[in-house]
């Protein structure tokens, strides 16, 4: 006759299920010292759990932190307590938008478990949609305005230039500035032409050879008094995409980081990087199948940054921080990552601003849900 199992035989180890957790976990003691990390909060402190667990709460955010609000709660009052949009900023790491949540242990008088996660992703994809139906919005408008007013504006140019030569001297300087004007509209039509639904032609790309024709591109104009630097991961895969318009991307990534260190009346530099991360993953809308998105681009500049008025809205048309801008560049970068499939991230504060586009490669399968 076989023996029953002792009780508890064949369970895990509480800690190695707490390790195994993608979402970051502390347990901190009476005096908010450190006695516990797993895996995921050395990525998320970029700390090794040796150092978390010699360290305090003090150690990792400054004194006036709601996390300490949150503890205070918590070992006064017990049970589950619940903190959003909280920021983690140190030399080694910044997080927006994080949530924590801390619970207090029952068996361990004093101990706190807090548990942190993420929602910046979930926003990023939400801002995406949005992007993805605003650039939908211009390209209806740009069809439109091809048709509609393009041929007439021909004509008024046309008169304009018959006047010029058989007005009166003084009255030359206003031909010629109907003639700019018109111009000026056609160009603006010209450059909402660029969201039209033409097909485009994707293939392999190598994105360090894009990356270094914009670097040269922006090194022999708008961005030669500038400080660029690469740091590349050489290992990484082709991406799937168009190479002129992520060229046309990247140039305008660059041109606007440019300008923002111009702001500053300081030197700069513009870092270009890339990197693999196969963490985000986009659902196929209509499909049960996912694409992963694991080939980062990343345009770093010391500039500003981005008010966090602008930030929500940075991608929207006809949104411009410039005086003489038309807002309609960094919607036409929407517009093209959504074409390819991609993610835009953007993290800024003052003195960095950083633009992370995440792509598909070339030998990525389509993974069933």
């Amino acid at each position: 006759m076989k023996g029953r199992k002792p009780s508890g035989a064949g369970r895990s180890d509480p800690n190695l299920i707490l390790d195994n957790l993608p979402v970051p976990v502390l347990e901190i003691d009476a005096s908010n010292g450190i006695c516990f990390a797993n895996s995921a909060a050395e990525e998320f402190f970029a700390t090794s759990r040796h150092q978390l667990c010699q360290s305090n709460l003090g150690d990792l955010v400054p004194q006036d932190h709601p996390l300490f609000l949150l503890v205070e709660h918590v070992r006064r009052d017990g049970g589950s307590v619940t903190e959003h949009e909280l920021i983690f900023s140190s030399p080694r790491f910044h997080k927006e938008g994080i949530t924590v949540q801390g619970a207090d242990m029952p068996e361990t008088p004093a101990a706190i478990v807090l548990t942190f996660h993420d929602s910046s992703t979930a926003r990023t994809l939400d801002r995406q949609l949005a992007f993805r139906s605003a650039a939908r919005s211009v390209s209806g408008m740009a069809a439109m305005l091809a048709h509609e007013v393009r041929n007439p504006l021909s004509g008024i140019k046309g008169a304009a230039q018959i006047l010029e030569n058989a007005v009166a001297e003084q009255d030359k300087e206003l031909a010629s500035l109907i003639c700019a004007e018109v111009d000026r509209i056609d160009a603006l039509v010209e450059r909402m032409g660029m969201f039209g639904e033409a097909p485009t032609d994707f293939r392999s790309v190598n994105i360090h050879r894009v990356l270094e024709h914009v670097k040269l591109l922006a090194g022999q104009g708008f961005a030669s008094d500038i400080r660029i630097i690469e740091r590349y991961d050489p290992s990484l895969p082709p991406v799937w995409g168009n190479r002129d318009q992520l060229v046309q991307v990247l140039l305008n990534l660059v041109k606007n980081a440019a300008e923002a260190i111009r702001e500053t009346d300081k030197p700069g530099e513009i870092t270009l990087s890339t990197s693999y991360k196969p963490g985000i993953r986009l659902a196929l809308p209509g499909t049960s199948q996912w694409r992963h998105l694991p080939l980062v681009v990343t345009v770093r500049d010391t500039g500003p940054g981005i008010s966090d008025t602008i930030r929500p809205h940075l991608f929207e048309p006809f949104l411009s921080t410039k005086m003489s801008g038309s807002g309609l560049g960094l919607a036409l970068v929407g517009k093209i990552m959504d074409d390819h499939g991609g993610v835009i991230e953007v993290d800024s504060r003052p003195g960095r601003t950083e633009i992370s586009l995440y792509l598909p490669i070339v030998s990525e399968p389509l993974d069933p849900a």
